[in-house]
């Protein structure tokens, strides 16, 4: 972690199946890191050894799928990067119940449990290796949570988004608070990227022929570069748009 020249070291992602988590699993890989992944499929190119499918609106399935993950792959986590999210743009009254749930789980609950079960392995004292209560190469572990444009401002038809994006905003400041000295954390606020992320979307939620999106894989590398801070130096929260990104300021 931080300067070393080994990389990001182990960083669990996830959704790291497409958009922005595929991205980041490949940027950490790159970096000389080694990405293992939480999501609701089998991700491309990286071993089943580090990869655990689960749906993380399950939140106690999801914090088993971490330990497991870890414990499995040797117990050493560097990092966390909380991709997954999902949406279903619509008016609060014309989406089934069950349906906004689900976003707020996934989005915020899933975050949630994530990070609950992956701070033990990142606390100072988590690998005994290095017989002096650090981790292996002597770092801060790393959270970076994944919120959005629209967890700092609202649009219509997406209160279930908005409600789950301003709690991963309150809940990381919250966590940074909570852990400083003992693990770093950061925020990040992507606006749109060119992602499948739209895909499902009925047409008038999705971009228009003309938007101008940022590319998964650059957003990818501001997660790798705060992942990759040292010990004591926080990158507390980042914002990274198009520079015609229409949800921000």
């Amino acid at each position: 972690m931080g300067s070393d020249p080994a990389g990001p070291g182990t960083v669990l992602i996830t959704g790291g199946a497409s958009g922005l988590g595929a991205a980041t699993v490949a940027a950490v890989r790159a970096a000389g890191g080694r990405p293992l992944v939480l999501d609701r499929i089998p991700t491309p190119g990286v071993p089943e050894t580090d990869h655990e499918v689960v749906d993380l609106a399950a939140t106690r399935d999801a914090e088993a799928a971490v330990r497991a993950l870890v414990d499995r792959t040797g117990g050493q986590l560097d990092g966390v990067f909380t991709a997954a999210g999902i949406d279903t743009p619509a008016p609060l009254d014309e989406l089934d119940g069950a349906a906004w749930e689900r976003i707020v789980a996934v989005n915020l609950l899933g975050t949630a449990a994530v990070v609950r079960a992956a701070l033990p392995y990142l606390r100072p004292g988590r690998d005994q290796r290095a017989g002096d209560g650090t981790s292996g190469n002597g770092a801060t572990g790393r959270i970076v949570t994944c919120a959005s444009t629209l967890g700092l401002r609202v649009a219509g038809d997406a209160s279930a988004y908005c409600a789950s994006k301003f709690g991963v905003v309150g809940l990381t400041r919250a966590l940074a608070e909570e852990l400083k000295g003992q693990v770093g954390v950061t925020l990040l606020v992507p606006g749109g990227m060119s992602t499948a992320f739209f895909d499902d979307r009925d047409e008038q939620y999705k971009p228009g022929p003309d938007a101008k999106l940022n590319r998964p894989e650059d957003v990818a590398a501001a997660v790798v570069f705060a992942l990759g801070q040292p010990p004591g130096c926080e990158i507390r929260e980042i914002v990274i748009t198009s520079s015609w990104e229409t949800s921000y300021p």
